[in-house]
C-alpha cells in the first residue's frame, strides 16, 4: 500500500507544517537555511534540508525514512516564497502535488497543498524568536470530507 505518491501525500501535510522556515526576507531566509529534524513521536525520523534557490526562493528537501523494507523517499519543493503553486517532486519525479508558500511576516508563514488540483491541506507556522525551532499547525483535508489537525515541532540540527 505504501507507494511513493502515497508516502508523499502522507508526508505532504507534515512538510506543509514546516513552511515557516521559508520566509522571503534575505536575513530571515539565511536563518532558515540548514538542516532540521521533526521532534514529535509521529515524525518518523523525517528531516529537512533548506537551501537557497530559485532567484531568492528556497529549496526544501524532505527526507522521509523507509518503513519496514520500503525504501526512503525524498520530497523536494523549489518555492519562490510568494504564494505561487509549485510542483512537489518525489524522488525527482512529479507527484501531482503542489505547494504554495506565502510569508505573512518575519516569524509567520501560511501554506496550501493541493493533490491533482484539489485542496489537501493548509498550515500556519511560527518560528521561535531565536530561530531554533518551529511550531506548525496543519489541517489535512481528507478524501472522506473530514479534516484532521496536526501540530508539529521542528528543531535545528
Amino acid at each position: 500500500m505504501s507507494s511513493a505518491p502515497a508516502i508523499a501525500r502522507s508526508a505532504c501535510s507534515l512538510a506543509l507544517l514546516f513552511l515557516v522556515l521559508t520566509w522571503a526576507g534575505e536575513a530571515r531566509a539565511q536563518l532558515a537555511v540548514g538542516n532540521w529534524a521533526r521532534t514529535d513521536s509521529t515524525g518518523m525520523g523525517m528531516t529537512l534540508t533548506v537551501t537557497a534557490c530559485c532567484n531568492g526562493g528556497l529549496r526544501l528537501a524532505y527526507h522521509i525514512p523507509g518503513v519496514g523494507n520500503q525504501p526512503g523517499t525524498t520530497m523536494t519543493v523549489d518555492s519562490p516564497m510568494d504564494g505561487t503553486d509549485v510542483p512537489v517532486l518525489v524522488n525527482g519525479k512529479p507527484s501531482g502535488e503542489t505547494m504554495a508558500i506565502k510569508r505573512v511576516n518575519a516569524l509567520h508563514m501560511n501554506g496550501v497543498v493541493k493533490m491533482n488540483g484539489q485542496l489537501y491541506g493548509t498550515s500556519t507556522s511560527t518560528m521561535s524568536a531565536d530561530g531554533k525551532s518551529v511550531r506548525t499547525e496543519s489541517i489535512a483535508h481528507l478524501p472522506d470530507g473530514k479534516t484532521q489537525k496536526v501540530i508539529e515541532t521542528w528543531v535545528r540540527k
